[in-house]
């Protein structure tokens, strides 16, 4: 059983703002170990994943890339596509064989102009994600990093 997540599209999103934006999809897959995107490129798409896993990671010098938090079904994948300068803030790449909708960037913040409930609804859900991610993202540090990891009180 999975536990509702306010993430997810599913649970984001009302029905009319997710067929708005479900106008804009093509499907894409990604093999297993397939690198999506690198901290530091350009940010011009988002992927909503059908099916798979995908992590997102953080560089960390002399080290192996952090993995930060796995997504999963119903997950936005990619959130620096909304804010300039468009860039890749952290690293993504495919865990097992990954069935996604892939949205143009551009795209989609035209339609976020041009209907402001859209876009209102889903700079919402994309706040909520960033939001969740900061914190996954912090306690992962902590975990890796901390003298005590992330239940310190110190």
């Amino acid at each position: 059983m999975s536990t509702p997540s306010p993430t997810r599209i599913s649970e984001a999103l009302p029905a009319d703002c997710r067929s708005r934006l479900m106008e804009l999809a093509r499907e894409v897959n990604f093999a297993e170990g397939t690198r999506i995107f690198r901290e530091g490129g350009r940010a011009d798409r988002l992927w909503i994943v059908r099916s798979g896993t995908v992590t997102l990671d953080v560089p960390v010098p002399g080290r192996r890339a952090a993995v930060i938090e796995s997504l999963g079904a119903g997950q936005l994948v990619g959130c620096s596509w909304l804010f300039k300068p468009y860039s890749w803030r952290l690293g993504a790449e495919a865990m097992t064989p990954v069935r996604t909708y892939e949205f143009d960037a551009a795209g989609v913040r035209m339609l976020m102009d041009a209907d402001t409930a859209f876009g209102s609804a889903l700079g919402h859900w994309v706040g909520q994600v960033l939001a969740h991610r900061l914190q996954a993202a912090r306690v992962r540090l902590l975990d890796l990093y901390a003298p005590y990891g992330s239940g310190s009180f110190l």
